[in-house]
């Protein structure tokens, strides 16, 4: 099972970016995707998640009203549109897929989820 992150870049205050996991190796629609982030110096945090049919969506509340969550199973694809990036927003993000097929909590822990992307670097300038 391969996951490709792609789509981040610099960008400035305000703007917008689209991030894209595409997997390869296996079928993602029986499995909630996520998406988490580590900053420099930082430990890895949950940003968002979401279900299997996309049913159930889960923010962390630093991104809650900002960033969206999206998938397309018949691509094999999850994105993350990003808007109005703040300077904090600047880590490498990882999208990853859930351990189970069925919800059993822990959503924005990272041992919840058995595979893991190479991660794309978001850079917000102030």
């Amino acid at each position: 099972v391969q996951l490709q992150a792609s789509g981040g870049g610099l960008v400035q205050a305000g703007g917008s970016l689209r991030l894209s996991c595409a997997v390869s190796g296996r079928a993602i629609s029986m499995w909630a995707m996520a998406w988490f982030r580590q900053a420099p110096g930082k430990d890895r945090e949950f940003v968002s998640r979401i279900s299997r049919s996309a049913g159930n969506i889960y923010y962390a509340d630093s991104v809650k009203g900002r960033f969206t969550i999206s998938r397309d199973n018949a691509k094999n694809t999850v994105y993350l549109q990003m808007n109005s990036l703040k300077p904090e927003d600047t880590a490498v993000y990882y999208c990853a897929i859930a351990r189970r097929t069925y919800y059993s909590g822990g959503y924005n822990l990272s041992v919840e989820y058995n595979y893991w992307g190479q991660g794309t670097l978001v850079t917000v300038s102030s």
